[in-house]
């Protein structure tokens, strides 16, 4: 009788893709910037439901894009009960402050770590409630485990990545990682994370010993280098880290059987790096010269016959005051802009056309289960300003 020899299956590999308009994005950015500035920064809300949604939509894999849920009320209730929640702290804060200021500075050490706690607190639900908002073919994705205890491990981490001069920082990741993945779900597949800090190091290395070596340099080379040497090589050094990061952490990423796979460069963030740069770079540039050419002129019509140069009627003139602010307000919209187009939009795009997944067959029938999560978390994150997409 011949021996059957059974042959491994290999898990069907499929492509996800990004197909969203980069000037549909970008129509949508700028019409949400300035809608910002009218409301008083309250539009915000609405602005990141409606990036969540382009981005989620036009993320297609095997054929279907993802949707997002969540809704603009919903931010605007979670930030204004964190708001609630944190107000007394401030008050307390600065009270502390008016009856002594040794004891405001003693407190001040205090302060930031609760804060710091807060912040981690936030992150993780934030994240919650984003997962929880997120739906793919009819499955909705959601999430377990204490924010609280995720931002004790964040906390004891950073020290120890601080007290190591962040030699440690890939292990945290991981770390990190680990309870977050282990704590989420797609309906009934619970996901894991399989990367390594050791995995992390070994691939970015050589930045930390750079980082540490730029610190080390003689003062007396510090500015010539920091201008010359420095500056140009951080933004490159940190594009090349989140591309490794990026990398690693999308191939540690698992749901049941199903697991990714990241063929992301480390060289193709840097790019948009340096546009983002750019491009802030000449909005300031822009910004000077209107300035500079809106105070000439007042300066002129204030010496009556059109020659006579007065630098001194810039000082508290009314017009100039005005301009000036809503020069910066301007500016600030077209930084945000360059931010989410280039570190948002199109980072999203690079990320998501190199990724690949494998097993997806294992999320054909998977049966939906998991609660919503509030917005309360991600109010906690806005309201600390550390809310990310």
């Amino acid at each position: 009788m011949n021996e059957m020899t059974s042959v491994p299956q290999v898990p069907t590999a499929r492509a996800a893709s990004f197909c969203g308009s980069r000037a549909e994005f970008r129509r949508l950015v700028l019409r949400g910037g300035l809608l910002e500035l009218i409301t008083l920064g309250f539009y915000r809300f609405w602005l990141a439901t409606d990036m969540r949604r382009h981005l989620w939509a036009n993320t297609a894999l095997d054929g279907d894009a993802a949707e997002y849920t969540g809704t603009g009320k919903e931010l605007l209730l979670g930030f204004l009960m964190a708001v609630a929640i944190l107000a007394p702290l401030y008050i307390g804060y600065f009270l502390l402050g008016i009856e002594a200021e040794s004891l405001q500075a003693f407190a001040s050490v205090p302060l930031v770590a609760l804060f710091y706690l807060f912040s981690q607190f936030a992150i993780y639900r934030a994240r919650r409630y984003r997962l929880t908002r997120t739906i793919w073919r009819g499955v909705r994705f959601w999430m377990t485990g204490s924010g609280w205890a995720y931002a004790l491990r964040a906390s004891l981490w950073a020290l120890a990545v601080l007290l190591t001069f962040g030699l440690l920082l890939p292990w945290r990741t991981a770390a990190l990682e680990r309870y977050k993945l282990g704590h989420s779900h797609y309906g009934e597949l619970q996901g894991r994370f399989e990367g390594r800090g050791i995995e992390l190091f070994k691939r970015g290395w050589w930045i930390w010993a750079l980082t540490l070596a730029f610190l080390i340099v003689p003062s007396l080379l510090w500015l010539p280098y920091l201008t010359i040497v420095v500056l140009p090589a951080l933004p490159v050094l940190f594009a090349i880290y989140r591309a490794m990061e990026w990398r690693w952490w999308l191939s540690g990423l698992r749901f049941g059987a199903v697991r990714l796979q990241s063929a992301l460069p480390v060289t193709a963030l840097i790019p948009l790096y340096w546009k983002a740069i750019g491009w802030s770079a000449l909005l300031l540039l822009v910004f000077s010269l209107c300035l500079g050419g809106f105070g000439a002129v007042i300066a002129l019509l204030a010496g009556g016959d059109g020659e006579t140069f007065r630098p001194e009627a810039l000082q508290n003139n009314v017009a100039m005051l005005v301009l000036t602010g809503i020069g910066y307000l301007l500016l600030i919209v077209g930084f945000n802009a360059v931010m989410r187009i280039y570190l948002l939009r199109d980072l999203w795009a690079k990320v998501a056309n190199a990724t690949t997944v494998y097993g997806l067959d294992a999320a054909a029938e998977v049966a939906a289960q998991g609660e919503l999560a509030t917005a309360l978390g991600e109010g906690f994150a806005d309201g600390l300003d550390v809310a990310g997409l």
